[in-house]
């Protein structure tokens, strides 16, 4: 089985994946797409949307096999949320 080799770091794919976000999708996703989730391949900068990370990667790696993927939500600053959070209202 062939091996992938990556060119670029974690935090240059990062770095790259942000910059594509912010000077070329970031307007009209953030308007037309807000809470899904865009995959963008850093080296082609093609991205794909969907509801979930597993279907933007999909997608995005159909079209570009050896794609180095950079994963947002939409809108948010992060993916993910991890902790605990309280609730504003009592149920």
């Amino acid at each position: 089985m062939a091996s992938t080799h990556y060119t670029s770091s974690s935090e240059e794919i990062a770095q790259k994946g942000e910059d594509i976000y912010n000077r070329l999708l970031r307007t009209r996703l953030e308007a037309e797409c807000r809470g899904k989730i865009v995959a963008i391949d850093v080296d082609s900068g093609d991205h794909a949307v969907a509801e979930s990370v597993l279907d933007a990667s999909r997608q995005i790696s159909a079209k570009h096999p050896q794609a180095q993927i950079f994963l947002l939500r939409v809108g948010e600053k992060f993916l993910r949320r991890f902790g605990t959070w309280k609730k504003s209202d009592p149920a």
